[in-house]
């Protein structure tokens, strides 16, 4: 009987220190599930450092090991997810290269995958990173979950096994710019969650910084909500009818009281720095929805590959 095959992604970008250790690791889940074929697929997002040279010493030794090469870094979304659509196994697993989705947990999912669960996601209710970070992106997720127009998997991180069947819906789409967390709920597949404290960096240095998660928020708002700009709309409504009753107010004061109702200087400048700060946020937020219009109508490449090994 031939056996099933499991795609490893594992997406890096200058992480020199962690993918050989990521890859022995595997090796040892890989001989506990001895029942199992394995291949290892590795996006290099144009690292810097010897990334690249450890990952082609490694797959000179071992085909299982696949790696695709960027021809630049395309950031933080794109690269992951191409890796994705170009696994071959009856399940695909997605995890960081950093080592803090623990490898470890891989014959977890695939047991519940055999239960019948074609999605099986860790969460991390509780974290040994930044613990300022990690609970305000658990209110962001919160905030998320109550104004998305699908359900949400709270403390999910994207680590975690997709079926085949939801590996070709992702096939399907044309997404220029994925918020793949949000496009598993999107599916309505059953999804199992394993929860797992998430361990701490030991090596090397976090990618991410304030622009990719305020990237990653602000992608996550505009994907799957409508809530915000509906919400620009109906403040514009109420600001724009207080502010016509406020000038008729004082329009009525002023012919009646001519000489002792002086304008003043106050209200005109706290009314005119609180309609411009609503203002300025109410375009920033018709912004990232336009922006996310136009990024679907460049229909630009998710990746253009430098290369490719084991392929």
């Amino acid at each position: 009987m031939k056996k099933r095959l499991i795609s490893i992604v594992a997406p890096c970008y200058n992480e020199e220190e962690n993918v050989r250790e990521l890859y022995e690791r595997l090796l040892l889940v890989f001989a506990e599930c001895s029942s199992y074929e394995f291949e290892i697929l590795m996006i290099d997002n144009s690292s810097e450092d010897s990334t690249v040279a450890i990952l082609k010493e490694i797959a000179s030794k071992d085909v299982r090991l696949k790696i695709i090469i960027n021809n630049r870094n395309y950031g933080h979304i794109r690269s992951p997810y191409w890796a994705l659509l170009n696994t071959f196994g009856d399940a695909t697993i997605n995890l960081a290269a950093d080592l803090q989705d623990p490898p470890e947990m891989i014959p977890k999912f695939i047991a519940e995958w055999e239960k019948g669960w074609k999605v099986v996601m860790a969460t991390k209710p509780v974290s040994k990173t930044n613990f300022l970070m990690h609970n305000f992106r658990r209110l962001y997720y919160k905030v998320l979950d109550s104004i998305a127009d699908i359900d949400l998997v709270r403390d999910a991180t994207g680590f975690g096994l997709y079926d085949r069947v939801v590996m070709d819906e992702f096939r399907k789409l044309k997404e220029p710019y994925p918020f793949i967390r949000g496009l598993i709920c999107e599916f309505g597949f059953p999804i199992k969650t394993i929860p797992f404290k998430q361990p701490r960096r030991e090596k090397g240095i976090t990618k991410n910084n304030f622009y990719t998660l305020f990237d990653m928020a602000m992608l996550g708002i505009v994907s799957h909500s409508l809530v915000p700009i509906r919400m620009a709309s109906l403040m514009g409504v109420i600001i724009g009818f207080t502010s016509l009753l406020v000038a008729i107010t004082y329009f009525v004061l002023k012919l009646m009281y001519w000489n002792s109702f002086p304008l003043g200087l106050a209200p005109l400048i706290i009314g005119m720095f609180l309609m411009f700060s609503v203002l300025f946020i109410f375009i920033g937020i018709l912004g990232e929805y336009i922006g996310s219009i136009h990024t679907y109508l460049k229909n630009r490449p998710l990746v253009i590959e430098k290369e490719r090994i084991n392929f």
